[in-house]
């Protein structure tokens, strides 16, 4: 038996090393090492994390909230406060609401819930790099239909590539790395046709032009799930909720999330951030603001082809390399992510939207980079 078990475990590991993983951003001691500056002189443009609601204000928060927390009990009230404050918050039934360790464990309960092995699993092309990997742990098999040259869906492909085993679509909207947001008419077309469950990552909605949170009302198997990394600028937290049908929620919440899933300081911080919901507001108007005066400054490069944006980030195509461009603009102290080619087009990068002296740090960098 012992060997029986050994053989066992040896399989599952071996499996699991075929897997793709996910790389994150670097971090600023990593580039500091490979740009031979100081980690403290790094501008880090690469993981979308929001700056503007200044740190100052946050740790107040957390000051307040460490005061009111007991860490010793298992959270109480602040779940279910939490979620009527959402409620009020997004239009919705606080039935409607599930709170979660971040976005990316809560997208991970619905594959595992609903994709199971052999099955098929969608979603466009590029896109977020998760939704693969958690097909691919599950088994399934997954494909991203290519957007189309505009980036926007491509509905009849979709709808072609469903199959009798076609149980599940990602959509990531305003999308990951294109950053624009999909027209809402498609998107609920893409629902009402699709024949599996279609959940809608909406991780940067609160710099777009509209959510699909409402649609769940009308809309038995979409799930949205958001996040409180972007926006609220508590991605060092790990706070994300899902809104979707009562029924659906109520399963997941009782039969399939774990107990306590959210600490109480997040929980708490969360709070804070929307009963002074004008900071959030404020902040992102800010990034709006930054994002325009980026835009029309790379659009005014040569060399470069800037994409529009309804996220906190930009996506651009240069005409040099993109790992030349990134090197240079790392030789500078300019962090940003290196994509490469994406499904149509190549040499492409991605650049966070940063407070304005770092874009303007970033953006005499590049002009550097671009000179002559």
């Amino acid at each position: 038996m012992k060997s029986y078990g050994r053989k066992l475990l040896r399989k599952k590991l071996n499996e699991i090393r075929t897997l793709s993983k996910y790389i994150a951003g670097e971090s600023t001691n990593r580039a500091a090492q490979r740009s031979k500056v100081k980690p403290s002189e790094v501008l880090k443009l690469n993981a979308n994390e929001n700056l503007f609601i200044p740190k100052e204000k946050v740790i107040m928060f957390l000051k307040e909230v460490i005061e009111e927390v007991d860490p010793r009990l298992y959270p109480q009230e602040e779940e279910l406060e939490v979620k009527e404050t959402l409620s009020k918050y997004l239009g919705v039934s606080a039935e409607c609401i599930m709170v979660g360790n971040g976005s990316d464990p809560l997208i991970a309960l619905i594959t595992q819930l609903f994709l199971e092995r052999n099955e098929d699993a969608l979603s466009v092309a590029p896109t977020f790099a998760l939704y693969k990997l958690l097909a691919d742990l599950q088994g399934a098999k997954y494909f991203g239909v290519p957007l189309k040259n505009d980036f926007s869906l491509d509905l009849e492909k979709i709808l072609a590539n469903v199959t009798s085993k076609t149980r599940m679509f990602f959509l990531c909207s305003p999308n990951n790395p294109t950053a624009n947001q999909f027209e809402v008419e498609k998107v609920q077309a893409l629902i009402e046709e699709f024949p599996g469950v279609v959940i809608i990552d909406e991780a940067y909605v609160e710099f777009a032009d509209y959510s699909t949170v409402r649609l769940v009302e009308k809309n038995e198997n979409q799930i949205v799930v958001r996040t409180f990394s972007k926006a609220f600028s508590l991605a060092g937290l790990r706070f994300g909720y899902l809104v979707s049908n009562p029924e659906l929620v109520t399963i997941l919440s009782e039969k399939v999330q774990l107990p306590y899933p959210v600490n109480s300081i997040t929980l708490k911080m969360g709070l804070k951030l929307l009963k002074n919901v004008e900071i959030v507001n404020k902040a992102v108007e800010q990034m709006k603001k930054e994002r325009r005066r980026i835009i029309k400054v790379l659009n005014n490069i040569n060399g470069i082809r800037v994409f529009d944006s309804q996220a906190n980030f930009i996506l651009f195509q240069s005409n040099k390399g993109s790992d030349e461009v990134f090197r240079e603009l790392l030789a500078q102290g300019v962090l940003i992510r290196n994509l490469g080619k994406v499904p149509r087009l190549d040499r492409c990068l991605r650049v966070t939207i940063g407070l304005p002296e770092m874009n303007d740090k970033f953006l005499a960098a590049i002009e550097r980079v671009f000179e002559g």
